[in-house]
């Protein structure tokens, strides 16, 4: 009898001092064989935590690019087993995903699958976010990333499928580490945006073009069109996260203009 698509896939993980995340994740990965996780030189508990579990296979990178790091763990990952799964170090499975792979019986022309996101503040799920979906599961043959503005993008050989059930996105992280990297993201982001044509643009990178659009409109719309006023005051502590987020993004292109 063949293996399950779920037992031929490989978790793959990046990490940088993710100490406060790092343990969640890797509990809801027990049943991989194998977790590839690829490190920046964290400084805190990050190494330790991962050889609490047995079955990951931890590497270190000097980071250069979200892109090359990623490549760089594709290519560990592609050597342990057909599929991979790619997640950030915030990324936990929901119990109900987990299962669905255990079910997942793949198509020869499906290259991949994207998975929604429930985002959480303070380790509870908000009603509703800006977070996308995105690919996550896809066969390793092939595959490579690309750097698109402030993240990574994969590219496939073949078509996409949804999965039904969410990942949670799950940060801990303190408000300093997080501001730091909303600030190393907006550089990015604004350059994407500044060098792209207006018809290359996404919706979302239109709208940022456009001045104060997002900065304004983002937490209106999360507080009223998406009832983040019910979530009390962890719907208010993502609305805000989304204003500085947007902010630094336009500070970033005006400096541009600028220059």
């Amino acid at each position: 009898m063949s293996k399950s698509v779920r037992e031929r896939i490989v978790p793959l993980i990046l990490t940088f001092n993710e100490e406060r995340n790092l343990s969640r994740v890797l509990s809801k990965l027990e049943w991989a064989t194998r977790v590839v996780v690829v490190d920046s030189f964290s400084d805190d508990r990050t190494e330790a935590i991962a050889a609490g579990f047995q079955h990951v296979e931890f590497h270190k990178r000097a980071f250069d690019s979200l892109a090359q790091q990623w490549n760089f763990g594709l290519e560990h990952a592609s050597r342990l087993g057909e599929w991979v799964l790619a997640l950030d170090a915030d990324y936990v499975l929901s119990d109900e995903l987990i299962d669905e792979l255990g079910e997942l019986a793949a198509e020869d022309e499906v290259a991949g699958y994207d998975a929604r996101f429930i985002y959480c503040i303070d380790g509870l799920p908000l009603r509703a976010s800006l977070y996308p979906p995105h690919t996550v599961l896809f066969r390793a043959k092939g595959a490579r990333y690309v750097q698109d503005g402030h993240t990574q993008r994969i590219v496939l050989e073949g078509s996409t499928r949804s999965l039904v059930h969410p990942i949670y996105h799950d940060d801990r992280k303190t408000w300093t580490r997080w501001y730091a990297n909303q600030q190393r993201y907006a550089h990015l982001e604004a350059e994407k945006l500044d060098k792209s044509p207006w018809s290359a643009l996404p919706f979302s990178g239109k709208m940022r073009r456009i001045p104060l659009l997002v900065v304004l409109g983002a937490p209106l719309y999360l507080l009223m069109g998406k009832g983040l006023w019910r979530d009390g005051i962890r719907g208010w502590k993502y609305i805000w996260q989304r204003l500085v987020a947007e902010w630094l993004i336009q500070r970033s292109l005006w400096a541009k203009v600028k220059g």
